[in-house]
């Protein structure tokens, strides 16, 4: 028994032996080590580049895509994207938007350049308080009363919102930002029989008519007396006796206030606050001449609703496609021009031929007799006098497209005014 396990043992270790002599000639001769270290190296490539695409949230290459840059939550997300708009490439790439969450550009506006730039601002607590009311909101707006028009509260033209930190957490027992609404009062106006709701931070009536511009005259009668103080709903008449008036409603257009960000793409812009128009009333006293009106001229003007500024941000960067109108050598004062009439013939896609409903990757048939490239040259290849890579090169095509507009109408705003009379150019 003894020398039947002896002999396995000694098999044993032959086999393990001859094992480890093969293991050390495949490792040691050239034929067998040159593959296996291949191996090796694909493997550990192969590792890295599922690592790099999974931390940065790359998208597998998509065709015609433009590439977009996306800034939320503290990282830049670079992909490239066919779809048409924001909110579909948000929807797309499942980053959920949360209430009071604010997007720039707006969720509709179509991605229609390469380098095309999105900021999302995440909403944080805002406490909004309204006399002895306090709302809390969840708000990224850009303005105090942006905040407020967000969060749906009713707030009128002539109310004052400001914004402050909070002064002391523990006794006011808010976190985050206090946007304060100073209500305006209510007050009724009776301007020579005519009645207007007006709304006011003044406390008296003499106060009243100084910030409503209005003249008093000798024969004028004021009731109450300057001094009275103003209530919500308080009547204030200035009367004269004997004369017949007329009323006149004008609109004040509404304000707007332009923000240039470079964080965004030339072209593109966002709304920070809503802004709506005023209104003002024109009194006039008649002339009268057996009961016909001969002649009229105006008393007093009053504002019975204040316009709000309406606060836009526009994009300037110029790394997108539309930025190479900077590189072409057309005037900054030109991009309105040259952006629309592109943006209308090809699209700003450099190889799309008419014809096509799409803008191709590579050309199909630059060198048709119609229309070609971003301008639609027709036929393309006129654009060779620019550069001999005018098939692809937006850079080069836009050149042509200056030389063109400069030479043939005298600039861009006449080749726009062509273009909005005729439909082409």
């Amino acid at each position: 028994m003894k020398s039947k396990i002896s002999s396995r043992w000694f098999k044993l270790i032959r086999f393990k032996r001859r094992q480890a002599r093969r293991v050390r000639f495949l490792t040691r001769h050239p034929s067998f080590r040159v593959p296996l270290l291949t191996l090796l190296i694909l493997i550990l490539i192969s590792i890295g580049l599922y690592v790099v695409l999974t931390r940065t949230k790359q998208i597998t290459p998509v065709p015609n895509a433009k590439i977009v840059i996306i800034s939320h939550d503290g990282v830049s997300q670079i992909v490239p994207t066919n779809l048409p708009t924001i909110r579909a490439l948000l929807t797309r790439l499942k980053i959920k938007l949360n209430p009071g969450d604010v997007v720039e550009p707006e969720l509709n506006t179509p991605i229609n350049q390469d380098d095309f730039r999105i900021n999302i601002y995440r909403a944080k607590p805002v406490a909004i308080v309204k006399g002895p009311n306090i709302k809390y909101v969840m708000s990224a707006a850009q303005t105090p009363r942006a905040v407020v028009q967000q969060s749906n509260i009713k707030i009128y033209p002539e109310d004052y919102v400001t914004a402050h930190p909070v002064a002391n957490f523990v006794r006011q027992g808010i976190v985050g930002e206090v946007v304060n609404i100073d209500p305006a009062t209510p007050v009724n106006l009776n301007l020579y029989g005519k009645n207007f709701l007006i709304r006011t931070h003044a406390k008296t009536v003499g106060a009243l008519i100084a910030a409503e511009h209005i003249r008093l005259r000798k024969t004028d009668q004021l009731v109450p007396v300057a001094s009275s103080k103003l209530s919500p709903n308080s009547v204030v008449f200035i009367i004269q006796k004997g004369i017949n008036v007329s009323t006149s409603t004008q609109v004040i257009p509404m304000p707007i206030q332009t923000i240039y960000d470079s964080s965004l793409a030339y072209g593109t812009s966002a709304v920070r606050q809503q802004g709506s128009a005023g209104q003002e009333v024109i009194t006039y006293q008649n002339q009268t001449q057996n009961g016909q009106v001969i002649s009229s001229s105006p008393l007093q003007t009053i504002v019975t609703v204040q316009p709000v500024t309406e606060i836009v941000v526009e994009g300037t960067s110029l790394s997108g496609i539309k930025g190479d109108m900077a590189f072409a050598g057309i005037s900054s004062n030109d991009y309105q021009y040259a952006d629309y009439i592109i943006s209308h013939e090809s699209g700003w896609c450099p190889t799309k031929a008419q014809g096509e409903y799409y803008c191709p990757a590579i050309p199909n048939d630059p060198y048709t007799p119609n229309g070609y490239g971003l301008c639609q040259a027709t036929p393309g290849y006129k654009m060779e006098t620019a550069g001999s890579d005018w098939e692809t090169n937006p850079i080069t095509q836009l050149k042509w497209c200056n030389q063109y507009a400069q030479s043939r109408y005298g600039g861009w705003y006449n080749a726009y005014i062509h273009w909005i009379n005729n439909g082409n150019w």
